[in-house]
């Protein structure tokens, strides 16, 4: 699943736990030994079944899992921050680092003791070619979780011939990182530990944004910019997680953006270079490959010609591991980035 710059593009409200009167509190999901085997036996006090609804129906989730693998982006961090260590999860192979993994999730799995590397540490897989099912399926899992995902209905039907399946409750890599917390921790028997996860991180992001006072009420669009191209330029609507995360710290986004969107059901919307100059907002906000590419869009004669883009209020960082620790957003990426991209995204607000 390598994230090059156009399936860069392809990254709800809280899916609904719906069993009567339940009450969803913490367990503990083993690491896992050399052998393969969970080193601890989960403890819940919740109620179990549990059924949660998604994009492809119900899953019945009949105990606290024991063996969790995932998918996609996300859901590992998720599931890591919950203090449930997977048995298998994707490598990051597009903004990872040697390990096939994230600074963010090496620093919670270290300290778990569950390191990339150590004989407790998750089995890891490519997904370059999509769903590895065959990986998967080795783990022996009793959950997959797929909150955050682009599972097809086939995906899905293979996927659960393997185990029980949480998927994605409305849009593909369109649920928000709250949501998909919400329901990893319902599927993982920790919901109120995934509502203090989400609090806690909600206020260490309104902690570090308030430092750039510049960026509040501010407009924007978050777009994706290729230079000398007549297709180049597309843009992401209220649904993906990039302007979730930026409404979220305070900022409005653009008003042609939200006429733009009306109708419109996937995540980003493409927009001819030759109308760039219409795409008007305070700061624009991209993400490139190099700083190269950066310059070249300054400097093509129409996407240079995007108001923002012109006056220097403009965000496009080539730092990869940072582009996927906001667009694939998470409890532990978030924390992460808020250091680097905060301070580009406040010089850029000032000069809006």
């Amino acid at each position: 699943m390598e994230f090059t710059r156009r399936q860069g593009l392809k990254f709800s409200l809280l899916a609904t736990v719906a069993a009567a009167g339940i009450s969803l509190a913490g367990c503990s999901t083993g690491a896992v030994d050399a052998s393969g085997k969970g080193t601890e036996k989960a403890q819940s006090s919740d109620t179990f079944p549990v059924t949660i609804k998604h994009k492809f129906g119900e899953t019945i989730i009949k105990s606290v899992p024991q063996r969790v693998a995932t998918i996609s982006w996300v859901n590992d961090d998720v599931a890591i921050a919950l203090g449930v260590i997977p048995v298998g999860m994707p490598k990051n192979d597009w903004g990872g680092n040697a390990k096939g993994s994230t600074p963010w999730k090496d620093l919670a799995l270290e300290k778990a003791g569950a390191g990339i590397g150590t004989a407790k540490a998750p089995a890891q897989y490519s997904e370059t070619d999509g769903v590895n099912f065959t990986e998967i399926a080795k783990t022996s899992p009793d959950v997959i979780l797929a909150a955050y995902s682009g599972l097809t209905q086939e995906d899905y039907d293979k996927l659960s011939k393997i185990a029980p399946v949480v998927a994605f409750p409305e849009t593909p890599y369109g649920t928000a990182w709250q949501d998909s917390t919400t329901l990893i921790g319902a599927a993982l028997g920790k919901s109120q530990a995934a509502k203090d996860l989400i609090a806690e991180t909600e206020k260490s992001i309104a902690v570090q944004a308030a430092k750039y006072p510049a960026i509040n009420g501010k407009t924007f669009i978050y777009g994706n910019l290729e230079p000398s191209k007549s297709d180049g330029v597309n843009v992401y609507l209220a649904a993906d997680n990039r302007p979730k995360f930026l409404t979220s710290i305070g900022m409005v986004l653009a008003p042609v953006v939200v006429a733009a969107q009306k109708g419109q059901s996937a995540f980003f919307i493409p927009w001819s270079a030759e109308k760039a100059n219409e795409l008007t907002s305070d700061v624009f906000v991209s993400w490139v490959p190099d700083a190269k590419t950066k310059d070249a869009i300054i400097k093509d004669p129409l996407l240079g010609q995007i108001p923002a883009v012109k006056k220097g209020a403009f965000v496009a960082d080539s730092d990869n591991t940072l582009t996927l620790a906001i667009s694939a957003s998470s409890p532990l990426s978030l924390p992460w980035a808020l250091d680097a991209f905060l301070p580009q995204l406040g010089d850029a607000a000032a000069k809006a």
